[in-house]
């Protein structure tokens, strides 16, 4: 008998013909029907579910409309370093006033960002994601997967969530799921490296820096491959898209398609916060996001409600208390 679950429809691919479902659903579908998990009833069909991956979904408030209004999450600014330049991106590590990505007001050892889970755990128990989402790509940062596995082993019931670039993944999807990171968000901006390289000045991989069409192409390759190894280990994968005006809005609906047709669970657009490069580019109006989302809808679930968080942000989206929170030695911060 079917067991009623209101976040079993977000596992559905709306725009997939009836029948189908994307991933993290088939490969459920596939080894845990033998194991007695209970079902639920979705479009009259009776799917059964992994619990763990539903709380995965319904607690985290990336993933969940519902959960950003519950449950908040700690971003741990451990990571630094990049390997790519966007070239919409300005990085600060001494930044207390600006809500954006890339900025944080310290960077954070492995032991500080344990011991700021400690302290937010106390302050925030609401709290139930931990995510490492930069300054940097935190998987350039070594300092990042001893994070984790610090936070892992004190604090196995909070789930773990990472953003990256995607450069480094294939070779660091294993280790993640080694430590339970299953909450997965990967950049990515264009499919077509020609449109790649008006977005990334450069490319750094295994010490050697591409620039133009040929890291475009390489960043690719290996996002694609990252974001399929992930879906495969039944990772829950979001996809980040930031939507630049005359470079690559036309494109957008086909980054959606594909994506979709991989698996990945959902998909955010992100409006350009016009800096760097990019400072003249006029970024998106509501209105226009609001229509690009309509027109991605059909290929994968949209996030609507992405409030560009902080690296080091705490608390539920749009209400952050980080300021409340000590620095890493200790010292508490100036509001």
């Amino acid at each position: 008998m079917g067991i009623k679950n209101d976040i079993m429809p977000d596992l559905v691919q709306s725009g997939m013909q009836k029948g189908q479902y994307l991933l993290p659903i088939r490969p459920l579908v596939d080894h845990m029907t033998d194991e007695g998990y209970p079902t639920a009833n979705v479009q009259g069909k009776e799917i059964p579910y992994d619990p763990e991956t539903l709380r995965r979904i319904k607690e985290h408030p990336c993933f969940s409309e519902k959960a950003c209004h519950a449950f908040g999450r700690a971003h741990l600014a451990v990571a630094p370093k990049c390997n790519i330049q966007c070239n919409y991106c300005v990085r600060d590590f001494d930044c207390v006033n600006e809500s954006r990505p890339g900025v944080t007001s310290e960077v954070l050892s492995p032991g500080d960002g344990v011991a700021r889970v400690r302290e937010v755990m106390e302050k925030f128990p609401y709290v139930k994601v931990i995510g490492i989402a930069g300054p940097g790509e935190p998987l350039a940062n070594p300092e990042t997967l001893e994070t984790i596995r610090l936070v892992h082993e004190e604090f196995p019931h909070l789930i773990l969530c990472l953003s990256t670039n995607g450069l480094m993944l294939p070779e660091n999807v294993d280790e993640l799921v080694k430590y339970d990171v299953y909450n997965l968000t990967v950049t990515l901006n264009a499919i077509d490296p020609e449109i790649g390289a008006k977005i990334y000045s450069h490319v750094t991989y295994k010490g050697k820096k591409y620039e133009g069409v040929e890291g475009a192409k390489i960043l690719l390759e290996q996002q694609l491959k990252g974001i399929q190894m992930a879906v495969e280990r039944k990772m829950i994968v979001k996809i980040n898209t930031v939507y630049i005006p005359g470079v690559n809005d036309e494109h957008i609906p086909e980054i959606a398609k594909k994506v979709g047709a991989m698996g990945v669970y959902n998909f955010n657009i992100i409006p350009l916060i016009p800096q760097y490069k990019f400072e003249g580019v006029t970024p998106p109006t509501p209105a226009m996001k609001r229509e690009m989302h309509d027109r991605c809808e059909p290929y994968v679930k949209q996030m609507k409600h992405c409030q560009r968080c902080r690296a080091d942000a705490v608390g539920i989206l749009g209400k952050d208390v980080q300021s409340c929170l000590s620095h890493g030695s200790g010292e508490k911060k100036n509001e």
